[in-house]
């Protein structure tokens, strides 16, 4: 390490304690490498395992990862550039309309829409941190946070005491760090819906030799149904080997409960009298789990001193959106970002940065809120949008759909270009460099 002026301490690099590997700290510990700040991510987990199903990144997203140079890392891992999405009537796949494609989505939000599982997902952003020269430590369970200014430290749960200049509480929707923030215990809230997911092969679905699947599953395209308290979402992984299938309905998990082993039986019963399409991908399931569908209030503050919540820690969005992951890997460039232009600045002086370090973490809280809110909202709007009753609401929902040409604006802001393009095409990097530039500006640097 290359210590200038004098050794100070001041003058090393900023250490950041990640504490969650997922897809936020994962996101956050390359932000800020690439920054030339020292990362140690402290996952509770003994080991990262492969699990979960397909996960989407949208444009907004994408451009993370086009930041951090991985997009070709993402292709490689088997993602799968979107094509047609198109929305179906739940009763007989009807099509209500169709999302902009390939060439539109780059040329309206400059950047593609991909889908992957979720397993590539968080492979490529744990190979980039870990080449980058993060420290990753699993079975390293955070029990206790000391919020001072000076060295903020945790303690984890075999009693070794871990210090560093920033915690970045990224340890998602059932977050201990929160809890510590927050300084009582904060756990999410049930939405009333649940979801089933599941994947199959290509191959199983080549095999019914029905051309309406045939159609579905070529070349990128996804499906979304929707219909009376429910909806589906079906789209490739794995270099479109593979298929994902999210079935999202009403909630009768016991109150507590996060997950729990599904009666294939009683999935199928929930969709009948759907798409007979929908119903034959639904046959290919051999097991299912149930996963609890929770969120959280919006929280007072993301911060305490040198203590900052990221990602579904901070700001858990419900799965109506694709947003959830894309709002966390968003949070963690730009807190990298940001910490590593205050490491650098000339305007503050370097026995000084430390000291700035907790204001850094409001701005950052301050940025991010005003687009997480509004993202969250519009996730709780979708929901009501896509699980709509059939009835004269309904009916006039399908009319606006049907007039729907990526122009003009929409009632719904599902098809709406106007909220489509401050969701999908904001530029996070510019914004957080502008933003920094105006608060240093207001720092006496003397």
């Amino acid at each position: 390490m290359t210590v200038q002026r004098n050794g100070s301490m001041a003058s090393r690099p900023f250490k950041v304690l990640v504490v969650g590997a997922g897809m936020g700290g994962l996101a956050c510990a390359i932000s800020c490498l690439r920054q030339g700040l020292e990362v140690d991510i402290l996952e509770r987990a003994p080991e990262l395992s492969q699990v979960g199903a397909g996960i989407q990144i949208p444009p907004n997203a994408c451009r993370v990862f086009q930041h951090f140079g991985l997009e070709q890392e993402l292709r490689n891992a088997g993602a799968v550039e979107a094509n047609r999405n198109t929305m179906r009537r739940y009763s007989d796949g009807k099509v209500l309309c169709v999302r902009l494609g390939r060439e539109r989505m780059r040329e309206e939000f400059n950047a593609p829409w991909y889908v992957i599982h979720r397993a590539d997902y968080q492979s490529v952003l744990l190979n980039e941190a870990l080449r980058l020269g993060c420290n990753l430590r699993t079975d390293a369970e955070v029990v206790s946070v000391d919020f001072s200014l000076e060295e903020p430290y945790v303690m984890l749960k075999n009693g070794e005491k871990v210090t560093g200049d920033v915690v970045v509480g990224a340890d998602g929707l059932w977050s201990n760090i929160r809890d510590m923030i927050l300084e009582k215990h904060s756990p999410p809230l049930e939405t009333g819906d649940l979801a089933y997911r599941g994947t199959f092969s290509r191959e199983q679905l080549e095999a019914f030799n029905d051309p309406r699947i045939n159609e579905m599953i070529k070349d990128g395209n996804g499906s979304v149904w929707v219909g009376p308290h429910r909806h589906s979402v079906f789209y490739a992984v794995k270099g479109g080997t593979a298929f994902n299938l999210v079935l999202i309905r009403p909630d009768d998990l016991p109150p507590g409960s996060r997950t729990a082993d599904g009666d294939i039986g009683e999935m199928r019963m929930t969709y009948e009298g759907w798409d007979p399409i929908l119903t034959k991908i639904i046959s290919c399931i051999p097991s299912v789990l149930k996963w609890k569908l929770c969120h959280h209030e919006e929280l007072r503050t993301w911060t305490k001193g040198n203590v900052v919540l990221i990602g579904d820690a901070s700001h858990p969005t419900l799965p109506y959106q694709a947003q959830g992951a894309a709002m966390a890997v968003e949070d963690g460039l730009v807190l990298g970002l940001l910490l590593g232009r205050l490491h650098s600045t000339q305007a503050i002086p370097d026995a000084r940065k430390r000291a700035s370090i907790s204001r850094v973490l409001q701005l950052f809280e301050s940025l991010r809120k005003q687009r997480t809110t509004i993202i969250v909202k519009g996730a709780i709007q979708n929901r009501t949008f896509f699980h709509m009753p059939d009835g004269e609401e309904q009916e006039a929902r399908d009319r606006a759909l049907a007039e729907v040409d990526w122009v003009k604006p929409c009632v719904w802001q599902w098809a709406d270009i106007g909220y489509q393009k401050k969701m999908l095409g904001f530029d996070m990097v510019t914004d957080t460099h502008r933003a920094f530039e105006a608060w240093v500006e207001g720092v006496d640097g003397g």
